[in-house]
């Protein structure tokens, strides 16, 4: 017996008749005629190659197969009813979902802990679970089901996806409070002539830094490549190499920053779905919550 060849609507008939025991019963109970109850009692017959349920003056009675068969099929049909019901009315109070987030470090050290703080008490049941992958890998996961969000910027391949922006993270240019550019308005020149550091999740690339120095003709030279903001951090406070990076990272460090001396388009986030998930309710919440933790980011008074 193939699974893809079941009928799930035969184990509702059957669990009606084993509650029921009778068939005209259970056909005015599933809006069914008393044919189409007895054609699905024969089918369940033909599947199990066992009566089920025989006739008796008390009613249709259950053999001792269709006795150990119940419990099963109860199961199944209480797991499928909960799966529809979460999808159709979805209670974050009552929602053990796990979601699962594609984002890189630099999302996740500003957005997790106040998203975390946002859903707690609405949603305590709930799971999140943050990755991050490569673009390519990210976009499929999207399409497959093993994400059901991810925040990239607008360079994903959007084709079949959903998305809105979160906002743009302008950047600055810092580095450690005793650098001999700390005193001084930084210019081209200084910063051309400077050593820098630049942070990136791959091994080849340019970042926005890099290609809006491309549009003017110009290369900086960069001494270190990482890949975490964190560790990018500790290095300028202990060197002198320049760090461009999104203002919002340098608020809580000890690092002196300046204005970028050539114009550097802002990081612009923008969180992605599949299309097949526009509609779903978990989906939609999770979203606005990511929107306004986002929001709460971008526009807190600590920036200013």
């Amino acid at each position: 017996m193939y699974l893809g060849k079941l009928d799930l609507n035969l184990f509702v008939v059957f669990d009606a008749i084993y509650q029921e025991q009778s068939v005209t019963k259970v056909a005015v109970q599933l809006n069914l005629t008393q044919p189409a109850v007895s054609n699905a009692l024969n089918r369940l017959r033909k599947m199990f190659d066992d009566q089920l349920f025989v006739r008796s003056p008390e009613g249709m009675l259950p053999t001792p197969v269709a006795d150990n068969a119940i419990a099963d099929v109860r199961e199944a049909l209480a797991l499928l009813g909960k799966s529809i019901t979460a999808n159709a009315r979805f209670n974050p109070a009552q929602s053990e979902k796990v979601f699962r987030l594609g984002m890189n470090d630099l999302a996740e050290s500003m957005l997790l802990p106040k998203l975390r703080l946002a859903i707690q008490d609405e949603a305590p049941h709930i799971t999140i679970q943050s990755y991050y992958v490569d673009r390519v890998s990210a976009t499929e996961d999207l399409k497959s089901g093993g994400l059901d969000l991810l925040l990239d910027t607008p360079a994903v391949n959007a084709k079949g996806f959903k998305q809105v922006s979160l906002g743009q993270l302008p950047y600055v240019v810092a580095m450690r409070a005793q650098h001999p550019f700390a005193g001084q308005r930084l210019t081209s020149a200084d910063y051309l002539s400077s050593e820098h550091l630049h942070v990136s999740s791959r091994r080849k690339g340019r970042g926005q830094v890099d290609i809006a120095l491309h549009n003017l003709g110009y290369r900086r030279n960069v001494k270190m490549r990482v890949q975490s903001y964190l560790v990018a951090a500790e290095i300028t406070e202990q060197t002198d190499l320049l760090w461009t990076v999104p203002q919002v990272l340098t608020v809580k460090t000890k690092l002196h920053v300046q204005s970028t001396p050539f114009p550097v388009e802002p990081l612009t986030w923008s969180l992605f779905w599949h299309k097949n998930a526009q509609d779903d309710p978990g989906s939609r919440w999770m979203r606005s919550k990511l929107k306004a933790v986002a929001e709460e980011v971008l526009t807190s008074s600590d920036l200013s």
